[in-house]
């Protein structure tokens, strides 16, 4: 057998050998980073539903609307996912929401990618907390019924729109002053 067959030969059991190890690995951490990721979840729903300690997951249209209920069973309030067009990358928003009084419980930025400093202070609560209590109703523009983030006008304006456009979907599931 000539150096160049040894060679081939080699690199291909180098090869097999590192996607073998590259397989197994990712069977042994897949299912601890997927229960991560529903912890996750269920902290960021439970943070923008007050009184809420559990949630249920419902299907409903195209989408995905977690209930949150008290130790007694009783529903505290909705929550879903939004998602908007940053500068720098999409902007995704959990959403609290009080079907029957038609307005917002609260909201958290779950993943962003944008700048440090400017568009990044979408996450902090000087700016978040505008959003509690507003009125499905309201317009959600930015510059008028929403103070922007000085130097970040698109990355707020993308937060505002990502949930009023979120929030008319819901809307339509679940009416304002009806049951959920």
């Amino acid at each position: 057998m000539n150096q160049y067959a040894r060679m081939i030969i080699v690199l291909m059991i180098i090869s097999i050998a590192s996607g073998a190890v590259l397989a197994l690995s990712y069977e042994v951490t897949n299912p601890t980073i997927q229960e991560q990721a529903r912890q996750k979840l269920e902290q960021s729903v439970l943070t923008v539903i007050p009184g809420a300690t559990k949630m249920e997951e419902v299907q409903k249209e195209d989408m995905m609307i977690y209930i949150g209920l008290d130790d007694q069973g009783n529903k505290k309030g909705i929550s879903f996912k939004a998602i908007g067009s940053g500068f720098d990358g999409p902007i995704e928003i959990m959403v609290g929401y009080n079907p029957k009084e038609g307005k917002l419980l609260g909201i958290e930025i779950l993943s962003m990618s944008e700048t440090p400093g400017l568009g990044a202070r979408i996450k902090e609560e000087a700016f978040t907390k505008q959003f509690k209590e507003k009125s499905a109703e309201d317009e959600f523009t930015a510059k008028e019924d929403v103070q922007v983030i000085s130097g970040a006008t698109i990355s707020s304006t993308a937060v505002a729109n990502a949930i009023r456009t979120s929030l008319d979907k819901i809307v339509k599931i679940y009416p304002v002053g009806g049951d959920f």
